[in-house]
């Protein structure tokens, strides 16, 4: 059984990412956004009720629909989804049903889901992301990509 301890231990290795105040959560900025790739699940208990936070099962991105059927096909005793994620890349995760082995696959491509193709190809510094610096850089890609004698 693995603990949000080991959660967190394994997003913030990655790149730029940040870690939720208000809930369990963490998100990789993308075009100066926050961009969330796993967070707390809101368990609905009651239906005429608000939502409430399950700290047992995490919300997960994954790359499409596809790959959430196949994830929740292949171990639905780990991974399922309920109606309020229909039509979403996202998968719930049983955190006393997975291992360590399976959040460091699943977080880094959650997290490769959300981030920027620059952090992730390791292109800018983690430091930059989401700065006034990376703007810069990525106009001077831009520009440097540019045939000279021609003019926007």
């Amino acid at each position: 059984m693995v603990t949000q301890a080991d959660v967190r231990r394994i997003a913030m290795a990655l790149p730029g990412v940040d870690e939720g105040s208000d809930r369990f959560g963490f998100s990789v900025r993308n075009r100066d956004k926050a961009k969330g790739f796993i967070w707390v699940w809101m368990e609905r208990v009651d239906p005429k009720k608000p939502r409430v936070p399950n700290d047992g099962v995490l919300a997960m991105r994954v790359a499409n629909l596809a790959e959430k059927d196949l994830i929740i096909a292949a171990n639905p005793t780990k991974f399922f989804t309920e109606p309020h994620y229909n039509g979403f890349p996202a998968i719930l995760v049983r955190l006393g049903e997975v291992n360590v082995a399976d959040l460091e696959v699943l977080v880094p491509e959650a997290w490769r889901c959300v981030a920027p193709k620059d952090l992730v190809e390791g292109d800018v510094p983690p430091a930059k992301v989401g700065s006034r610096a990376r703007k810069v850089a990525k106009k001077a890609k831009k520009s440097a990509k540019r045939p000279r004698g021609r003019s926007r």
